[in-house]
């Protein structure tokens, strides 16, 4: 599992110009699911997006995590970080999760966000979506499981 993170001061996801989801100050996580993926890939990927340290200290320095400052998380799937990128001027998305199993790990992942979390938003699965925000730094992770 994959989860490209960016930190933000405002995010939201709008579907066919109705806003599904919407965070302030937080992170989105944009996440791909990849075959192999289990529950220990979604506890994995979800303690990092917890306590990964990308929001600044008194200091200045990256050193509190998501759950430290009380931010946001807006996850929002997307197959397309799963792609093989390696050779070719076209991705092929063979290394992607088929979609019931996309759909399966990121609901899981999202009921244990919600469990450990208190303020997680998501996009629609499979959805036409048109994601907004502002990047604070800007600052921008790949995490993997």
């Amino acid at each position: 599992m994959k989860a490209l993170i960016q930190r933000v001061r405002a995010a939201r996801v709008e579907v066919a110009g109705e806003v599904v989801g919407a965070i302030d100050q937080g992170l989105l996580a944009l996440v791909g699911v990849e075959p192999q993926d289990t529950l220990g890939s979604v506890e994995k990927i979800l303690h990092k997006l917890l306590n990964y340290r990308v929001f600044s200290d008194a200091a200045g320095k990256m050193n509190l995590s998501l759950s430290d400052v009380s931010g946001g998380l807006l996850l929002v799937s997307q197959f397309t970080l799963a792609a093989d990128t390696k050779s070719g001027l076209r991705p092929s998305f063979s290394s992607a999760a088929p979609p019931a199993l996309g759909a399966e790990m990121f609901d899981l992942l999202v009921a244990q966000a919600q469990a450990k979390h208190p303020q997680v938003a998501t996009g629609q699965f499979g959805a036409d979506m048109q994601v907004h925000l502002v990047n604070d730094g800007p600052v921008t992770f790949l995490l993997e499981s």
